[in-house]
């Protein structure tokens, strides 16, 4: 097969991959949240929601891993001198990192399939943005081949999202604030 079609179909399931952990970690809070629900629509809830959690783990997500793994590691045997190069190494450094986040969603998946999600809503959403970082290094890697490019955009993307959080900590600030006085 040739090399261009090899790395499309590696970019397709990346991209699927990702999808999959980032709404996965959305069902996980929306399950969380469904708990602390009355207990009729607490039910309905949680149910609904593990349905939908394990149809994406196991049609969309754990497939798109193992298909991105395939044809990345069938890329590395097409260009083995990749191997060399420093962005590369880098590279599967954050790779090792999305498995362990992956393995780490599997653990949370069978928290869920026990009824026993441990973690807040709110530590979840901060969860959630391991897998962007992990996104924003690896396509700064590739692109920029460099050894050094990712810093800045995993750099930028943390700063964003630091003042994203502070932006919304002041929002529900003001809102608890004006809620209070009209009371």
């Amino acid at each position: 097969m040739d090399y261009l079609y090899i790395k499309s179909l590696h970019i397709i399931f990346i991209t699927t991959w990702f999808a999959g952990l980032f709404y996965i970690i959305r069902l996980f809070i929306y399950y969380k949240e469904a708990e602390e629900k009355p207990a009729i629509e607490k039910n309905i809830l949680t149910k609904q929601y593990q349905l939908m959690i394990k149809r994406l783990w196991y049609i969309i997500t754990w497939p798109s891993a193992v298909l991105a793994t395939v044809f990345a590691v069938w890329l590395l045997i097409l260009q083995p001198a990749w191997l060399q190069m420093g962005w590369m190494q880098i590279k599967l450094g954050f790779v090792a990192a999305l498995f362990a986040y992956h393995w780490s969603c599997q653990i949370l998946y069978n928290q869920i399939e026990k009824g026993n999600l441990k973690f807040s809503s709110f530590a979840l959403r901060i969860w959630n943005e391991v897998a962007t970082i992990i996104l924003f290094a690896c396509v700064f890697l590739v692109v920029l081949k460099t050894s050094f490019g990712w810093i800045f955009g995993v750099t930028g993307i943390v700063g964003v999202s630091v003042l994203l959080m502070l932006g919304v900590k002041l929002y529900k600030n003001i809102r608890k604030k004006n809620s209070w006085d009209k009371n």
